[in-house]
C-alpha cells in the first residue's frame, strides 16, 4: 500500500541509493542560484526549464538519471521528460530527501 502511494504522489519506489551507487546520473533541477545555495554532492544542474536543450547531453551519458528539486514539482516535470524521450529516469523528490538518500 505504500508503495502505492509514494507512486501515486511520484515519489520514490525504487532503490534510489544502489541505483546512485551503480552510476546513475544526480540532476538538480532547481535555478542555477538555489543550486547555488547547496546541492547534493556530485549532482549536476539542469534548470527544469533546459532539460529540452539538454536532452542530447544526458542521452550520451547512457545512465539512469535520479532528478531532484525543492519540493518534488519540478523533478516529476524532469522526470516525465526525461522518460518520454527515452531515459531512465526516477525522482527522488525534494533537496532533504535527495540529501537523506545521497549524503
Amino acid at each position: 500500500m505504500l508503495n502505492f502511494i509514494k507512486k501515486l504522489l511520484g515519489m520514490p519506489v525504487a532503490d534510489l541509493q544502489q541505483i546512485a551507487a551503480d552510476g546513475a546520473i544526480i540532476l538538480d533541477v532547481r535555478s542555477p542560484g538555489e543550486f547555488a545555495s547547496g546541492h547534493v554532492k556530485g549532482a549536476i544542474n539542469v534548470p527544469v526549464d533546459k532539460i529540452g536543450s539538454k536532452l542530447a547531453m544526458l542521452q550520451k551519458k547512457n545512465s539512469p538519471i535520479i532528478a531532484y528539486c525543492q519540493s518534488g514539482m519540478r523533478s516529476r516535470m524532469a522526470v516525465s521528460q526525461l522518460k518520454g524521450n527515452g531515459i531512465e529516469a526516477y525522482n527522488a523528490g525534494s533537496l532533504s530527501a535527495a540529501r537523506k538518500l545521497f549524503n
